[in-house]
């Protein structure tokens, strides 16, 4: 495995990674590696997409398994919505661009996708993060139905507010980054 050119690993590193299958990110100048998502993940996230580039508007982008730049991090969500136009050949998607994160956790994942990652979107002043839940976990309320999404818009203290908790079965309406309607149940088969 290479070794990173200075103290701290950067996206630059990343160019030199294998292309062996595994998910190579730099959170806070640290190599995260993650393996292959399950069927489930992927299915969840495949279906957002479709559900999210019909109903975006012109000169968006919807795209799956594409870094984020940020300084020298590059985060790698499983979603992202994007401002276009974009550098279709470029190793990712500056955060300037970037209007919503999707993350979905996984047990591998669990810490970043709830803790790390939304610290670091905020910091970069990406206006919204989302993270599903597709498997039960520790918090789920009684009567919830997996998936749970959970909807978050920056605030004004430069940190993500809850602005939605929605179990599958329920759809609700989003408004940011463009109008969303969506029950997270449509999302598994």
């Amino acid at each position: 495995m290479p070794i990173p050119r200075s103290d701290s690993w950067t996206a630059a590193d990343l160019e030199h990674m294998p292309e062996d299958g595994l998910r190579y990110e730099v959170l806070n100048g640290q190599l995260v590696v993650n393996a292959a998502q399950k069927p489930r993940h992927q299915w969840l996230i495949q279906c957002l997409v479709r559900a999210l580039a019909d109903a975006r508007p012109s000169g968006v982008v919807v795209l799956d398994g594409v870094g984020v730049l940020i300084g020298d991090d590059e985060p790698i969500p499983d979603l992202i919505v994007a401002n276009g136009p974009i550098g279709w050949d470029d190793r990712g998607i500056p955060s300037e661009q970037v209007q919503l994160v999707v993350e979905v956790v996984s047990r591998s994942t669990t810490l970043q996708d709830r803790m790390v990652k939304p610290v670091v979107y905020a910091e970069a002043v990406i206006p919204n993060y989302w993270w599903f839940e597709p498997n039960p976990f520790k918090g789920q309320l009684r009567d919830e139905s997996v998936p749970v999404l959970f909807a978050h818009e920056l605030g004004d203290v430069g940190a993500y507010q809850l602005t939605h908790r929605v179990a599958a079965g329920n759809a609700v309406t989003l408004r940011s980054p463009f109008e969303f309607t969506i029950d997270p149940g449509s999302l598994l088969p």
